[in-house]
């Protein structure tokens, strides 16, 4: 049976049925810009990535800026030398794979729901891990809130996959930090997910010696920081408001809370940046958001989502109080 004033069968399969599969391909289609920006990003990766290896190389922290014969995004040290880019290549294959595998999610949950989606914008930035990630642009309707579901929780669970199996993997690469090393420029706090995989692979006999010890007194291999980034930004995109992945779910679960649930994680962001101010960036992203969608409709009401949704909610809800840390950079500048 329907819903009473709604024409949409419940059955999620026969409600597909009904639809149209899309014709051509999505309307403005860059090909070109995508490779651009693929290939920047790329580079910009390269280069941050073969600095964290000289650093990890040194014996020091992977994110330490601060040494006077290298610049901070080094061109320069990178030009006189060119094979010391490829000292860049395991971070930058971790952390462009974890981006895509994202990403990917969410267009073949599009595709699979006849859904126009472009492919993956890559955003190249000489930021410490020099980029800004990846986002596709849906440019049709989701036309049922199962859909909307499948879409939003796809790019998170694809992502935390390759994030896990970097950080399983570099775990044992890591090394001691060696005596009176000061902390790194950027001071990363660790989800409880890497925490349960140091004691996983300290219980199978995988991680020993000094790769063993606590987090804060290891120099982290530059796979494990792009697993850090996969399990931040997994973590980021799970919170529970307006356009993120989260509010997606949310909004896919219960519509009508959506609004305010979205709103309740900006104040919570903006509490929590009391102690760390480069949050208070994130809370004013989100309000931007909010109010830029005030009154959009993300799916329609009816059907319902189905019940078998409601263990993959409480998947992602999960995921993230594994992946979310409170303050997840303190700021070491000298």
């Amino acid at each position: 049976m329907s819903e009473p004033n709604s024409p949409i069968p419940t059955s999620t399969i026969e409600f597909y049925q009904t639809l149209p599969r899309p014709v051509g391909r999505p309307p403005g289609e860059r090909y070109w810009l995508h490779v651009l920006l693929l290939a920047a990003t790329c580079f910009t990766t390269l280069i941050m990535g073969a600095r964290m290896q000289y650093n990890f190389s040194n014996n020091r922290p992977a994110l330490t800026f601060s040494d006077e014969r290298v610049d901070y995004f080094p061109l320069g040290w990178i030009r006189t030398h060119p094979e010391r880019i490829l000292g860049g290549l395991p971070f930058a294959v971790t952390v462009m794979l974890f981006f895509l595998a994202h990403e990917l999610g969410h267009y073949l949950c599009c595709r699979r729901y006849n859904v126009y989606a472009t492919l993956p914008f890559f955003i190249p930035m000489p930021s410490p891990i020099g980029t800004m990630g990846a986002v596709i642009l849906i440019r049709s309707p989701i036309r049922s809130r199962a859909a909307l579901f499948d879409i939003a929780i796809a790019g998170p669970i694809a992502g935390f996959v390759v994030a896990l199996i970097a950080l399983v993997f570099s775990l044992p690469l890591s090394k001691p930090l060696p005596h009176g090393v000061g902390p790194p420029d950027y001071q990363l706090t660790f989800p409880l997910i890497f925490e349960w995989t140091r004691h996983l692979l300290m219980w199978s006999g995988l991680l020993r010696g000094g790769a063993a010890l606590p987090l804060g007194h290891v120099l982290l291999h530059p796979i494990a920081i792009a697993a850090w980034v996969g399990m931040f930004a997994t973590a980021l995109n799970l919170l529970p408001s307006s356009q993120l992945d989260g509010g997606h779910i949310v909004y896919a679960v219960a519509p009508r809370a959506h609004r305010i649930i979205s709103w309740v994680t900006v104040v919570g962001v903006v509490y929590l940046g009391r102690s760390n101010h480069a949050l208070w960036f994130w809370a004013a992203v989100l309000i931007m958001m909010n109010v830029l969608t005030y009154r959009q409709e993300q799916a329609p009401e009816y059907p319902l989502l189905p019940a078998s949704r409601w263990p993959l909610a409480l998947l992602a809800l999960i995921l993230l109080a594994l992946t979310l840390t409170i303050s997840p950079v303190q700021m070491n500048w000298r």
